[in-house]
């Protein structure tokens, strides 16, 4: 990535110089289809810009940023540059500026296999190419010549050239004239997330009308589109439905009309995101396009992303941060509101629920890791911005605003936001610009919760403590705070504590109090006099950010109830509080896996239930000893068998079990079910074993070497479509063959040619636990090469490989010290690429923690 980095003093330097009148961008995209030109150079397509713009130092310099092949032609103000003087391949000199100016930038942009800029996709169906764009932080650059940085918003205006059977997307409506796409010119908006969509797409259309206050109606055309082998499973009455639901919520909570005209939303192949927010063309990734059978968990995911993205038309798109340090300001606000508005006005009432069992689990460990930094970060550059899309800024910044809620109250928050807009409209912002509005309308000290919860890294543990009197009664409950030593900090937290009595088998809350928890030690005045409680849940109704322990009772009760519990959002508290005494080495991995074979058949929520199969997984893999692993696989596989054929018939919880089942799967009878059910000797009522599951069997069953190649190949046969190769690649990984690894790792490590999503497949496929031994020779070479493949590859693609190679199966101090020699040896690394392999280090130090601690359970006395 040599000379495509950006730094926030050059962004700062450039933005007191300059400010941008418009863009006109035509690109000529007729080149996607046909032969290529020359074997072994890149495909690419004309792009020409004229980029408007007035400088305040007339005489002054800067540059344009632009990542191409080639530049046939610039030109300054009339004057002609020499391409080879100017442009250094990613940057454009521009000298001796005047005060108003005109640059046009005549360029040969290359077509992306990474995702990263105009991603090019062929089908392998039917041979029809599919082009899409992606840009955040900072690949529109790949596309058009540009000042890549987000407060430099201008109004853009496309032209596209393609070929005749194809339509064409932007951010603004648009028609064909003369063989050429023209579209409307959008407001001011950042060069991230202008968008182009080009294809034979399938596409559903749709409306959406609201009256509005004054007396006006509201009508936004809505279209929603895929590609057309995906057709046949595309549910656009669902999306368009929660497209409005979504668009009535956030008028009338926002009380300001959304602001980009039509709303568009594009499914799309081999996209590395979930979903990115373009301003009127909102691009998903085409696996929320649901090919087999899923739970009501993944219609409630597709769900909550749409209103993710949907919230950012106002935070984010409308009103934008000055540079990445406040990214927060619109991927938290983005996080919070798509649940809000998927329990305020979708199906999904409960969605609070998954809320805290999995997107909190995703922040609680971005929140222990090494990198963990601040809500409102540190970003220097647009490596470090790459790297801050994480648990962090998503995750923890809602849990924050959550907290928020509960400190203003929610009224003053939504005023809060809907001044905000009005102020800032098609503006930049920082912090302080938010802490204002947010002031106003509370009455609350903004400066003072800002600095603990956003501008100071780590996560508390609330642990509650119970004294008792003579009669058994409480005496006094308290609640006793702590922090990591590596960030001491201790905030106030707005909590509530439920207590919880056993009667007849079930756990009932019988008494709850909320307080301000502040400080190592709380009292909480209100619950004394109340019986003593089996259970103590401090963050009750999960109102705060916070790692939740238990005393003694509490977890003696759960051991042996938590099954019990009738509430699903307690319920899923403790799962979530459980599986982070199993990550922090207090309680062993084995224990967890117990808790999950006793009771998880109990668990009515879906999206809980999924995630307590994925965490049984991780636990056996990474935290339980070596010689307790067999045990518990066995026992796992087990329940996972009864509780698929004890399951409703054709219910999630029945798929579900079915999917665990799989992944679980290692014995000779667990493998000969699996085939037996894959050629349909088996039945179990209820269960259809369509094409996506047949892949999930599939996997294991190559993994231990049942299935081979030929059965691979016959499986194509059958689904020979874009989702089929994926699964195929995958499948060919994951052989439990020497020969079979080094191809792998020649097509990750030594080239270049595989296109992200086939990338994605491979390193997931080859990472196989059942495989350690065949995969220890590869841990050397991971230190050799990264280096290098952070030096030559773009980012995303490096990221990919990166992290997912990492030797995390070789979980040894050896791999350990390995991992230390490494960046004691690469001090000047790039700091992102030492991030990363930082993170992976401190996750396999607390495999080993969790490793030993579970080994010293097991043989203790009454073990």
């Amino acid at each position: 990535m040599p000379g495509e980095n950006l730094s926030r003093d050059e962004a700062r330097e450039r933005a007191a110089l300059l400010s941008v009148d418009g863009y006109d961008v035509s690109l000529d995209v007729r080149s996607a289809v046909g032969d290529q030109a020359a074997e072994g150079e890149p495909r690419t397509f004309r792009s020409v810009t004229t980029l408007r713009f007035r400088c305040n130092e007339p005489g002054a310099s800067s540059f344009a940023d632009l990542v191409a092949p080639g530049v046939t032609s610039v030109s300054l103000n009339g004057r002609d540059l020499d391409p080879g003087e100017v442009f250094d391949g990613s940057r454009i000199l521009l000298e001796d500026l005047a005060a108003e100016n005109e640059l046009i930038v005549d360029a040969r942009c290359a077509y992306s296999r990474s995702g990263e800029g105009l991603h090019r996709f062929v089908d392998p169906e039917d041979g029809e190419v599919y082009l899409y764009t992606q840009y955040e932080p900072a690949d529109s650059r790949r596309v058009f010549a540009c000042f890549e940085q987000p407060d430099l918003k201008a109004p853009f205006r496309f032209e596209v050239r393609a070929p005749e059977e194809w339509t064409v997307w932007s951010n603004g409506a648009g028609d064909r004239t003369d063989g050429v796409w023209r579209f409307a010119e959008t407001k001011p908006i950042s060069t991230y997330i202008t968008c182009v969509v080009a294809g034979p797409y399938h596409h559903v259309t749709d409306v959406y009308r609201r009256d509005l206050g004054d007396g006006t109606t509201l009508e936004i055309p809505l279209g929603a589109m895929c590609r057309k082998g995906l057709a046949p499973y595309f549910e656009a009455d669902d999306v368009f439905l929660i497209t409005k639901q979504g668009l009535d919520f956030f008028h009338d909570h926002f009380d300001y009309p959304y602001p980009f005209g039509k709303y568009d939303q594009a499914f799309v192949p081999e996209y590395n995101l979930g979903a990115m927010e373009n301003p009127g063309l909102v691009t998903f990734r085409e696996e929320y396009v649901f090919r087999g059978k899923v739970t009501r968990a993944s219609y409630e995911a597709r769900a909550n992303v749409i209103l993710h993205e949907m919230a950012h038309m106002w935070f984010g798109d409308l009103v934008t941060m000055v540079w990445w340090d406040d990214l927060w300001l619109k991927e938290s606000f983005a996080d919070f509101m798509g649940t809000f508005a998927n329990v305020g006005a979708t199906r999904f009432s409960d969605a609070w629920i998954t809320f805290a069992n999995r997107r909190k689990a995703w922040a609680y460990r971005a929140d222990q890791l090494p990198s963990t930094h601040p809500v409102t970060a540190d970003i220097r550059d647009l490596q470090d911005a790459k790297l801050n899309f994480d648990g962090i800024t998503y995750a923890k910044g809602a849990s924050v605003l959550k907290q928020l809620v509960a400190y203003v109250g929610q009224d003053a928050f939504l005023e809060g936001a809907r001044r905000y807009f009005k102020r800032h409209a098609y503006g930049n912002t920082r912090l302080g610009d938010l802490l204002s509005v947010l002031g106003e309308t509370s009455g609350r000290d903004m400066a003072g919760w800002a600095r603990s919860w956003l501008q100071t890294a780590g996560v508390n543990s609330l642990t509650p403590q119970v004294l008792l009197d003579p009669r058994g009664r409480v005496d006094e409950l308290a609640v006793l705070q702590e922090a990591a030593e590596s960030h001491p900090e201790l905030r106030p937290h707005r909590v509530a504590i439920g207590l919880y009595r056993l009667t007849d088998g079930r756990l009932e809350r019988y008494a709850r109090a909320e307080a301000d928890v502040d400080g190592p030690r709380t009292v909480i005045t209100e619950l004394a006099g109340e019986q003593a409680p089996d259970l103590v849940l401090v963050n009750d109704d999960d109102l705060t950010y916070c790692k939740i322990r238990f005393d003694e009772t509490s977890l003696a009760t759960l051991r042996a109830h938590l099954g019990g519990l009738s509430d699903p959002l307690a319920r899923a508290l403790c799962w979530s509080a459980l599986w982070n005494l199993t990550r922090d080495a207090l309680l062993p991995a084995s224990d967890f896996v117990d808790l999950v074979t006793r009771f998880a058949h109990r668990e009515s929520d879906i999206g809980v239930l999924q995630m307590l199969h994925a965490w049984a997984d991780s636990a056996l893999v990474h935290y339980a000893p070596q010689d307790r692993r067999p045990a518990g696989e066995r026992a796992l596989a087990r329940v996972a068998e009864r509780d698929l054929r004890a399951a409703e018939p054709g219910s999630g919880h029945q798929l579900a079990w079915a999917r665990f089942f799989a992944s679980v799967a290692s014995s000779a009878a667990d493998l000969d079910l699996l085939r037996s059910l894959l050629d349909g000797t088996t039945k179990i009522d209820g269960l259809e074993v369509d094409q996506e599951l047949r892949w999930a069997f599939l996997e294991p069953l190559t993994a231990h070497g049942v299935v081979d190649e030929k059965a691979l190949a016959a499986e194509l046969a059958r689904d020979d479509t874009a989702s089929g190769r994926r699964h195929q690649v995958r499948c060919l990984a994951a052989r439990p063959s020497a020969a079979v690894k080094a191809q792998a790792w020649a097509q990750l490590m030594e080239s270049d040619t595989l296109s992200n999503a086939l990338a994605e497949a491979t390193i997931a496929g080859f990472a196989q636990p059942s495989q350690r031994e065949l995969l220890a020779p590869y841990a050397p070479k991971y230190f050799a090469a990264i280096e290098r493949i952070w030096a030559e590859r773009s980012i995303q693609s490096a990221m990919n490989v990166v992290r997912g190679l990492f030797p995390a199966l070789q979980d040894s101090p050896r791999t350990l010290a390995a991992t230390d020699a490494w960046l004691a040896e690469h001090e000047s690394a790039a700091p992102a690429l030492r991030r990363l392999v930082l993170e992976a280090r401190d996750d396999l130090a607390r495999s080993l923690r969790a490793q030993a601690y579970g080994a010293e359970a097991a043989a203790a006395p009454n073990a």
